[in-house]
Parts: structure tokens; sequence; C-alpha cells
């Protein structure tokens, strides 16, 4: 005899097998989850959050699908995340309840993003060092199940820090430039990203090309497995436990909006834990430095905790890092009070739509600078993107590739302010709530560091450090060009 299940108006039940085992599903609208048991004491869960792909194991057309009946008897094979494990599990379902099937519609056919040309990037040292243990045990076989040619993928393993940078200079940039499409599925964080960017840039891409004409933008597949992995979390849906293998299947490449970093001569990007430091590109003849990002630019308290953490003895712990490192930042061992950060900020701001056609006729699209009355502060952020890390909501407003850089600043605080605020943006972005924090869409912002100290004036580009010669400035613009596109949970790709 069966255990009782439970039953409500958001429960569905079918009789079926799994894994040719007569059993009775039971499928629950609220939880997201189907459940059936294997014996009286052992219950079987697969939540809808785990599910990579629903495979029709059968000869016919499953777009029939859209209307299952009732003792369907065809098969199905479920691909799914183990949570505890992250590791790939198949199950063979037969006649699942039909709601299970409309929230986990079958797969009718591979995406065209992953029919050919397709390279996967194994970063070796990304957050924890997940990266090659999760290929083995999860990606590789599920591209299998997916009956995906080994002849239609390339492996890269990263060897050093410049190993991505190789790849996009020798492989990925000349074949857009040439028009060729391919899919690049990268297990590694942030970091990648701006690799990537980097060498495919606007002005490197516009400049080789003509103008672009036949420039076929790369898509990225994201496997968030660095530390913060803040694109990722703020593209995957929110209940998406499969590390991006979903969207790697069932998403949609859109434009990758991304942020241009400028910098006085002279400022470096610091390398190897900061012992060691190399230029900048150069962007024209007076010898400015120029960055592309796809996430955030900041100075202050957060791009000081990103700097002081980016040591091995920090990585290990993965994102925590960097709740370590706030706190030793905003509580000095010595006792004394967190540094308060000195310079002149001018926001650029894009002019509004107004209620007089002419005045707004006139004025469309003209940029404004504003100066801060400020001239000390704590914490200084623009970004593209909502979450820093998973929970962690920096900027509530921001869309899934919405284009609009958002800042978040605030004055000198104590420790214990501080900290109040970053448990507020943990708990869904309330901290742009505060009176004290001002938080405003721009097009970009110039700092005109008044700092002594180059530990004050280090900028972070998506976890590059960037030291800024004494007396310098920084600049950061919404770039309106973007030259690789990034799969997409469709529901998150905005209308055009």
């Amino acid at each position: 005899m069966e255990p009782s299940l439970p039953a409500s108006d958001s429960s569905q039940y079918s009789k079926g097998t799994a894994n040719s085992v007569p059993t009775t599903f039971h499928h629950d609208r609220l939880s997201q989850k189907l459940t059936w048991h294997i014996s009286p004491a052992e219950l079987i869960t697969i939540s809808n959050g785990t599910v990579i792909a629903v495979l029709h194991n059968s000869d016919h057309d499953p777009s029939s699908l859209t209307t299952p009946r009732d003792g369907d008897s065809e098969e199905y094979a479920i691909l799914h995340i183990e949570t505890k494990t992250k590791t790939f599990n198949s199950t063979t379902l037969t006649n699942p309840p039909t709601d299970f099937l409309l929230a986990n519609p079958p797969l009718k056919h591979l995406p065209a993003h992953l029919s050919s040309n397709i390279h996967i990037i194994i970063s070796t040292h990304s957050g924890t060092g997940l990266a090659p243990s999760f290929s083995t045990s999860t990606l590789l076989p599920i591209l299998h199940a997916l009956q995906i040619p080994q002849t239609t993928f390339t492996i890269h393993t990263t060897t050093s820090p410049d190993t991505i940078t190789f790849l996009a200079q020798t492989i990925f940039l000349p074949h857009a430039l040439t028009g060729q499409s391919q899919t690049i599925i990268l297990l590694s964080g942030d970091g990648g990203v701006l690799d990537l960017i980097n060498v495919l840039n606007p002005t490197v891409c516009n400049n080789k090309n003509n103008g672009g004409a036949t420039y076929c933008p790369p898509t990225i597949a994201l496997l968030p497995l660095g530390s913060g992995n803040a694109l990722a979390n703020s593209l995957l849906p929110t209940a998406d436990q499969t590390c991006g293998l979903s969207t790697l299947i069932h998403g949609r490449p859109h434009a990758l909006p991304i942020l241009k970093a400028r910098f006085s001569p002279g400022s470096r990007l610091l390398v190897d834990e900061a012992k060691h430091s190399e230029s900048l590109r150069v962007l024209n003849d007076r010898g400015e430095g120029t960055i592309y990002g796809a996430v955030v630019f900041s100075w202050g308290f957060h791009a000081t905790l990103v700097a002081d953490s980016d040591t091995a003895a920090y990585r290990k712990f993965g994102a925590e890092r960097f709740l370590m490192a706030a706190k030793e930042a905003l509580f000095p061992a010595d006792g004394s009070e967190p540094h308060q950060y000195e310079a002149k900020i001018t926001l650029f701001k894009r002019h509004k739509p107004s209620s007089d056609p002419l005045r707004d006729t006139e004025e469309r699209g003209t940029i404004t600078s504003t100066p801060l009355p400020k001239t000390t502060y704590s914490y200084v952020l623009t970004t593209l993107v909502s979450q820093l890390e998973k929970g962690f909501t920096i900027s509530p407003a921001s869309k899934p590739l919405d284009r609009q850089l958002r800042l978040i600043h605030f004055g000198p605080l104590g420790g214990e302010q501080s900290m109040r605020l970053m448990d507020l943006a943990y708990a869904g972005g309330k901290h742009v709530g505060e009176e004290m924090v001002g938080y405003e869409e721009v097009e970009g912002l110039r700092i005109e560091f008044k700092e002594g100290d180059g530990r004050w004036r280090r900028v972070c580009v998506d976890g590059k450090i960037i030291m800024v010669e004494e007396d310098g400035w920084a600049e950061v613009w919404r770039d309106q060009w973007s030259m690789i596109d990034v799969l997409a949970d469709p529901r998150h790709i905005p209308s055009e």
C-alpha cells in the first residue's frame, strides 16, 4: 500500500513509473515540486528549479504535449541537478502530472547556439576551484544526454590568468570578425566575462571591421562558478538551481550591456595580489587608459574590500571573502574609524522628457553635468546589474539587460551604520530607501581624487583593481555598443 499523499487545490496526481518502477506522482503548483515514494519511508523530490531539460523519449513530435491526456504512458527523461552535490542526474518517468510537463515543456529541438562551434572554458582558479569537477560530473554528461557530438565542442582549460584573453585574441575575435557564429560556455565568474569583453570591445571590433558590417557577436553562456557571480545572479531566474544549465538550453541570446571606464595617464592595473602592475590599454594620445566592464565600477569601501580580499588566502572562502574583508575595513583592528574617502565627483545625466513638447524636442539627448555637494564619501558604486552576489541586491531597480547605469553612494559613516546598510541590501535592496543613501540613474560620472595614499585611490571594475595616480581622475560611462551576446531567460529579455 502506497503512503497517502497530500491533497490541495494546487495538487495534481498521476499514476506512472519512475525508472520503470510503478508509483503515484504528486505535483504541487505552489511549491513547484514533483514527488513520489520509492518506499513507504523514502520520498523522492524534483523541484522545478532543478530541472535542466525534459526530453521526450518517443519518435513522435513532442509538440503534442500542449494538452497531455489522462492515461498517457509516454516516456520522458528528466535531466536535473542534485542540489546538494551540484551533480547531474537523469530520471525516466512515464505519465508524470500534466502540470509538471506544462511547467517544464519537453525540448522539441536543440537551440541553434548548441548546434556547432561550441567552446567550453574551464576556469580552474575561479571561486573555490569547482569548475573542473563541475565540467566532468555535470556539464559533459548533460551534453552527452542531449546527443551533442564531441566534434561540436572544444574544451579549453585555463593555465594562467591570461588564458581567456589569449583565447579571445586568437580564436573568438578572428571568428567574430569574419562573421562566424560561436558559443562560449563559460565556467567562471565575472572576471572571465571581463577578459572577453576587453578583447571583443567596440573600439577594437569596429576599427578592425570597418564599422562591424560582417561582425557576428559570440554568444556566451554563464555557468556561475566564481566568487560573486554578479552578472549570472542578476540574469538567471531567482528560482534557478541548475547553475545556469537550464538557461544554456532554453535561453535566447541578447546583447550584453557594457560600461566603459577611463583613467588619467599613469593609472595601472594591479595584478598578482597587487605585487605587480600593468599598463591599461591606451585610449588616446593623451595617455588615458581604458577598461570595459559589464557589472560594476566602484571606489571607496566596495573597491577596498574587493582589492583587499583578492588573495589566495581569502579566495578559498568563496563569496564569504567579501563579508570577511568588509568587517576588517569597517572595524579596523586598531580600533579607529573606517577610512573616509575624499574626492570631487561629477554626475552626468541625460535630459528627461518634459511636459513641453518643443523644449523636449530641443533638449532630448542632452547630457548635463552636476557636481555632488559632498567631498567625503564611504561608498560610491555604479552598476548595470541588480545583485553583486546572490541575495545582495545593490540596485533593486535594475532589470536584466536594461542597459541603465545606476549610482549608489553615501557619505561618511561609522562601521555599525555601514554594516546596517549592507544588511539592508541583503534584505532585498532596502538600503536604497534610507535617507542617507543616494540612488539614481546616470549616464556616467567622474571622480577627481584628493587622496595622498594610493590605497584609497583604488578603483574596482568587475573585480579588477586599478590604481590611479595622485591627483588623477577616473570616469565611467554607459557604452552604447555591445560586441557580445549573452544567453538569458526569454522572460527576462526586454522588448525592443
